[in-house]
C-alpha cells in the first residue's frame, strides 16, 4: 500500500502537468478564438457541440455552459448523428466539433453531409494538420506536450485544456452579448441558484397582520411586546398616515437599556431609529441580503411608493428560503 506522501506527490504531480497545459494553450486564444466568437454570435441558430469518448462528455458541457450563458446550444452525439439525428442540424447551425487527435471517424463521416446542408464548422483539436482541422472553417487549437496520465494514454490534460477552452468562448461571448445576472436567472429558475435570483423580497418577507407595527406615542414595553409577539426582533413606527418614520430593534433595546428609562411611561418615539433603511418591493432578495450584510442589517422594512410598509423581514427569513 503507498503512504500518505506517495499520494499526495502522484496528486500534485497531476496538478503540476495541468496547470502547464493550461499555460501552453493560452497562445491559442488568437485571432482564431476570436473569429470563431464573431461567427457563433451572427449564428441565427444553434450550436451544435459533438465530441466522441471523453470529448463527447466535455461537448455535453461545453454545450451546457454555452446555453446557460446565452448562447443557444445542445449536444448531438455523432454516432447518433449518422442514423438521423443530423435532421436537428439546420443550415443556421454551427457546428462545434471537438476531438483531440481531430480523427473521430464518427465526426468526420458527418463533414460532407455538413458542408451540403452549409453548415459552417469550428473544430476544437490537438492537432491543427489533422483531417478534421484542415476540413473546418476554423480551427481552434488545444494542443498540450503532456497528459497528466503517467501513462500517456487517459485523456486528462488534453480534456482539461478543452474544457478551459469551451469557457473561454463562452465567457467571452456572455460579455460581447452583454448578457447580464437577470438574464442567467431566467434560464436557471430552479435549486438554489433559481433562489438567489428570481426570489424577490415580498415573496420572502412578512406580510399584513404578521407585520409588527406601532405608532409614536405607546411605551417602549408595549412596542417590546409588539416585537415579541411578531418575533422578527424589530417594530416599524407609523405615523397617523400609516408612513414608516421609526424603526426599533433589538440593538436598540440594548442601547436604550444603558439610558435608565422607564419602559412604561417613555414613548417609542424617543428612542427609535429616524428615517430608517428600507427595501423596494421589487428589490430582488439576493440584493437585499447584500445590502444587510454591508450595513450589518438583521432586519428591514419594504415599503410602498409612499413609504408606507408592506413587508418586513430578517436574516432568519433570507435563510428558510435559501437565499443565504
Amino acid at each position: 500500500m503507498p503512504t500518505f506522501q506517495e499520494f499526495q506527490q502522484w496528486g500534485q504531480d497531476v496538478l503540476a502537468t495541468e496547470i502547464l497545459a493550461l499555460s501552453e494553450i493560452k497562445q491559442y486564444i488568437n485571432d482564431d478564438f476570436a473569429k470563431a466568437c464573431q461567427l457563433i454570435i451572427s449564428c441565427k441558430g444553434k450550436v451544435i457541440v459533438m465530441g466522441m469518448g471523453k470529448s463527447g462528455h466535455i461537448a455535453k458541457k461545453m454545450a451546457a455552459t454555452l446555453a446557460s450563458t446565452g448562447t443557444p446550444a445542445f449536444f448531438v452525439h455523432p454516432g447518433e448523428a449518422s442514423h438521423g439525428d443530423l435532421g436537428m442540424i439546420t443550415k443556421d447551425d454551427i457546428v462545434l466539433s471537438i476531438s483531440n487527435s481531430g480523427t473521430s471517424a464518427e465526426i468526420l463521416t458527418l463533414f460532407p453531409v455538413m458542408e451540403r446542408i452549409g453548415v459552417p464548422v469550428i473544430a476544437m483539436t490537438g492537432n491543427p494538420s489533422s483531417p478534421m482541422a484542415t476540413l473546418s472553417c476554423i480551427h481552434l487549437c488545444i494542443a498540450v506536450s503532456q497528459e497528466a496520465c503517467p501513462l500517456g494514454l487517459a485523456p486528462t490534460s488534453s480534456t482539461t485544456a478543452t474544457l478551459v477552452m469551451g469557457d473561454a468562448l463562452a465567457v467571452a461571448l456572455l460579455q460581447a452579448k452583454g448578457f447580464t445576472a437577470d438574464d442567467f436567472a431566467l434560464s436557471h429558475p430552479g435549486g438554489a441558484l433559481g433562489r438567489k435570483l428570481l426570489l424577490k423580497v415580498l415573496d420572502v418577507a412578512h406580510q399584513g397582520q404578521e407585520l409588527p407595527i406601532v405608532t409614536p406615542d405607546v411605551s417602549i414595553s408595549l412596542a417590546l411586546l409588539e416585537v415579541s409577539q411578531k418575533g422578527l426582533g424589530m417594530t416599524g413606527i407609523v405615523d397617523d398616515q400609516g408612513v414608516l418614520i421609526g424603526l426599533f430593534t433589538d440593538g436598540d433595546l440594548r442601547r436604550t437599556l444603558d439610558q435608565k428609562l422607564d419602559f412604561h411611561t417613555t414613548a417609542i418615539k424617543q428612542v427609535m431609529t429616524k428615517d430608517p433603511i428600507t427595501l423596494s418591493g421589487n428589490l430582488l432578495a439576493a440584493s437585499a441580503l447584500k445590502l444587510m450584510e454591508d450595513k450589518n442589517i438583521n432586519g428591514l422594512f419594504i415599503v410602498d411608493d409612499n413609504n408606507k410598509p408592506i413587508g418586513a423581514l430578517n436574516m432568519l427569513d433570507m435563510l428558510r428560503a435559501g437565499v443565504v
